[in-house]
């Protein structure tokens, strides 16, 4: 009876694997782990200097409140605030749909009780705000302060302030969203779900933790990605998929992936000159925080975007050559990393288009106005904010795409060798 039958239908035990192939991608690893560590020390961003790039950013002027306001009217078009609120359009005119006013009632600060017309367009008139919905105000505080004023109940005192909407209150929509979400993921997941959550978090706080402040005081982005996105792998794999083999060659393909990633897009940025101040809160950084590497912060931020679907990837290669092995114990590395590699190209296949589209729904705005400019394809591709989600999508799956093969003979390294004597041991090995 072969050596090997007892393996069917499950994986291999940790013990059956190459020596060869594991004492030399174990120390490696270990070495990689520490250079991870020293680039986190080196790199941490100093706290100081981070407190100092926060001082300039102010979020409003001086004397500027916020307070909480109840939306108790919504009417068509905006006047200057000094109008009865009819909600009536002007006689022989169209109603101005593209703004709205809103009559708001303070529930909070110095104007409480008090209903104020506030006019909004762009984002808020289209946002759908009903009666009953709950806003934030900010209040800027008027130089002059006009006298007593019949429609508020405190006359100059109330008119202190002059109000616009900051912001809307969508907390419980979020919480249900965020409930259901983890409902579905224990549900399905299980135990893998909530390592799963684990791993979140983790990452989550190595990238507001390092990452964004390593980035604001003037870090080199690539290297910032790179130490960012090492320092996730090596946090979140092996608890999530358990410390074996199997994810020991998923994490060397994702390193080797991330790697990849970080020298095309480095390149890419330089040779097609992007700024990294394609979008308006780039662009609005760059007047308040000038220490920031912006080509750097784009390198960075690229190489964090495919993160999550590189490992998809190369988990989803090491495991296949695993389950291959384990159907077909009598198989060779060779041709178990042949056949893996038939699965991984169709993966390959969904996951490049996934990525563009994904990237292509983040920028639909962007592409619509494009696509209603009369101009040349050639003339298009002379703005960052196109140039830029090209390069984004193109570096990350360059990076994808030959982190498969790399992932898939790595695992296949691992696997033990066919014992000499079995059928097809002299053709497959």
């Amino acid at each position: 009876m072969d050596k090997h039958a007892h393996g069917h239908g499950r994986p291999p035990t940790g013990l059956e694997h190459s020596r060869t192939a594991v004492r030399v991608a174990l120390p490696l690893l270990l070495a990689v782990a520490l250079l991870t560590g020293l680039g986190l020390a080196l790199l941490w961003p100093n706290a100081g200097e981070a407190a100092k790039v926060i001082e300039r950013v102010p979020f409003a002027g001086p004397g500027t409140i916020f307070v909480e306001g109840e939306v108790v009217s919504v009417d068509t078009g905006c006047g200057d605030g000094t109008q009865p609120r009819t909600g009536a359009a002007t006689p022989g005119a169209d109603p101005d749909r593209s703004c709205l006013t809103f009559g708001i009632g303070i529930t909070s600060g110095p104007d409480t009780g008090r209903v104020i017309d506030v006019p909004a367009r762009g984002s808020l008139a289209s946002s759908g705000l009903q009666p009953r919905d709950t806003v934030e105000l900010l209040g800027a505080p008027r130089a002059e302060p006009p006298a007593g004023d019949p429609r508020a109940p405190d006359g100059a005192a109330s008119e202190r302030y002059s109000y616009s909407i900051s912001g809307i209150h969508r907390g419980l929509a979020l919480v249900v969203l965020a409930a259901l979400f983890l409902v579905v993921l224990l549900a399905v997941g299980r135990l893998r779900g909530l390592l799963a959550l684990g791993a979140l978090a983790l990452s989550g706080g190595v990238i507001l933790a390092f990452v964004l402040p390593a980035i604001v005081t003037g870090a080199p982005g690539a290297l910032v990605g790179i130490v960012g996105s090492f320092a996730i792998v090596f946090i979140i794999l092996y608890p999530v998929h358990g410390p074996n083999l199997r994810t020991t060659a998923a994490l060397i393909g994702t390193l080797c992936g991330i790697l990849i990633t970080a020298g095309i897009s480095t390149l890419a940025v330089q040779a097609t000159r992007l700024s990294g101040l394609g979008d308006e809160a780039a662009a609005r950084l760059s007047g308040v925080a000038g220490s920031i590497d912006f080509r750097g912060m784009l390198t960075c931020a690229i190489i964090i975007a495919g993160l999550g679907v590189l490992n998809d990837v190369t988990i989803t290669q090491a495991s296949a050559v695993w389950e291959l092995r384990a159907a077909a114990p009598h198989l060779g590395r060779g041709e178990i990393a042949k056949r893996a590699m038939r699965i991984g190209r169709d993966h390959i296949a969904s996951t490049v288009y996934t990525i563009v589209f994904a990237y292509a729904g983040a920028s639909l705005g962007v592409l619509i106005l494009l696509a209603l400019t009369d101009r040349p394809l050639l003339s298009t591709l002379t703005g960052d904010d196109l140039v830029t989600e090209i390069v984004r999508t193109l570096c990350g799956s360059i990076g994808l795409v030959l982190a498969m093969p790399i992932t898939t003979w790595i695992a296949a390294a691992f696997l033990p060798p066919v014992e000499t004597g079995t059928e097809t041991a002299a053709q497959l090995e």
